[in-house]
């Protein structure tokens, strides 16, 4: 979440203005002060003054259906919308109390266990969580007490450094467990129109204190796949010739959602015996509102059991395996009912649906002549594109920039090591962005394009903050 400093202001001093048609700030003397942002109201207000003093400043949020930024999921059906309002107050964490709703997060993981061709569904093991950074977090605890475990021989009372191999394309939770946990992080960076993780180059950095390598099923820089039945053949062949056995996990946050549906041929689950874990965000395009992730392991052997907690003081006994402890469990209600909802067929056509929309919206920015595309939809319903060579007026930073005073949250944004060279727009098409609604942007980029090309030269000097939210 962002890191919010406090208010620096001299005088200390701001206050909300209170329109007179809001009702009374005071219930018994009238209006009589406005009440301060950044410090506690001396008094209650009205709960009419209270909830649209709150709307009103939210106005000012974009449209989150136009947030082509996000891959989180901004529609649901209404009634999607009343099962999360009816059990927003329920605690996930007590099974006990709420053995329901512990019975349709069990009853999720069995299906996910299913649909990525777990060996036994039945003796997979998984959990819900608060999105793919925390299941990311668990998979990378379980493989660093694994690795711990097959050393315990060779390091007696000595501390080696474990590492973690990944392309320098992951998403920021990785870098984020490296740090927290003291793992080293190993990445492969891009090199030319390569953009995401090679498996050779993976295996040449692996050695006897990898707890794994990390596999992403759709990377947020480009919405590509990377080759997981390579990585790991190229694994297998590295414990044939030196013994050493490192398992890969998959973050599939997007495409474990997807691929399923619309890839079924490729093999980048369960089906390959080296994959130990898997993740995804239920709130991605599990086509539910966040924040909701699951982490599923092949069996109960690749989840240490020495990390599984149990607790009796909510009542019974609670096994549980998390970072948080009291979250709601609405969010897990919602992802069963989608899944019961839409089924195999449903999920399906959505799926294909969005990939479509990214497909025909890809190929009708690389007509217009001005842009490089990157990426074309055709995996992640995500693609990422740059300005022509020939394009010297402005940057993907003016296009941007442009897109916002239309409605268009279309971010920009540079590539890591080895190719900062490269800025790119990616846009993320999500259900409920429909082929209508992508024609109006392409339509609004068109319009822009002769503005954009009489500029002496690129605008947008500050590219750090020219595009989105900083602190």
């Amino acid at each position: 979440m962002p890191l919010h400093r406090g208010e620096e202001r001299a005088d200390g001093r701001r206050t909300l203005a209170v329109n007179p048609f809001y009702g009374p700030a005071d219930p018994v003397g009238g209006m009589t002060e406005a009440p301060p942002t950044h410090r506690l109201p001396d008094a209650p207000l009205p709960p009419p003054t209270a909830y649209q003093l709150v709307h009103d400043e939210l106005m000012l949020d974009g449209n989150a259906r136009l947030n082509l930024a996000t891959f989180v999921t901004t529609w649901m059906e209404p009634q999607a919308g009343v099962l999360l309002a009816e059990c927003r107050d329920k605690n996930m964490i007590d099974k006990d109390e709420y053995p329901r709703t512990a019975e349709l997060e069990r009853r999720c993981v069995a299906m996910l266990a299913d649909l990525w061709h777990a060996p036994d569904p039945g003796a997979a093991v998984g959990c819900s969580t608060t999105g793919s950074s925390e299941a990311c977090m668990l998979a990378g605890m379980a493989l660093k007490r694994r690795w711990a475990r097959r050393n315990a021989d060779r390091y007696p009372g000595k501390d080696a450094r474990p590492n973690l191999v990944m392309g320098v394309n992951v998403q920021v939770c990785w870098d984020k467990f490296c740090a927290f946990w003291e793992v080293e992080a190993r990445q492969v960076p891009m090199e030319g129109d390569r953009f995401h993780l090679d498996p050779r180059a993976a295996v040449e950095l692996c050695d006897e204190n990898t707890i794994g390598v990390v596999g992403i099923l759709g990377s947020t820089f480009d919405g590509s796949y990377e080759p997981i039945a390579e990585l790991c053949a190229a694994l297998d062949e590295l414990q044939e010739r030196t013994g050493l056995d490192v398992p890969v996990h998959v973050d599939g946050a997007s495409g474990a959602m997807v691929a399923p549906f619309l890839d079924e041929d490729l093999v980048w689950d369960f089906r390959l015996p080296r994959v130990a874990s898997i993740n995804t965000s239920g709130h991605k395009y599990g086509l539910v509102y966040p924040g909701v992730g699951w982490a599923l392991w092949r069996s109960a052997a690749e989840l240490p059991e020495e990390l599984v907690f149990r607790v009796n003081y909510l009542g019974g006994d609670m096994p549980t395996f998390a970072l948080n402890f009291s979250r709601p469990g609405a969010q897990v209600v919602a992802q069963y009912y989608t899944f019961l909802r839409l089924g195999r067929e449903g999920y399906r056509a959505v799926q294909q649906t969005t990939r479509d929309v990214a497909r025909g919206l890809a190929d009708r920015i690389g007509a217009m002549g001005d842009f490089r595309l990157l990426t074309r939809g055709d995996e992640l319903p995500v693609f990422a594109f740059t300005t022509a060579p020939d394009v010297t007026a402005y940057d993907v930073f003016d296009v941007s920039r442009r897109l916002r005073e239309h409605g268009w949250l279309v971010p920009a944004y540079t590539f890591p090591a080895n190719r900062e060279d490269l800025s790119v727009l990616r846009v993320v098409c999500r259900n409920g962005f429909s082929a209508d609604l992508a024609e109006l942007l392409a339509e609004d980029l068109d319009r822009l394009l002769p503005e954009l090309r009489r500029q002496p030269h690129p605008l947008t000097h500050d590219k750090a903050t020219a595009t989105g939210f900083h602190h």
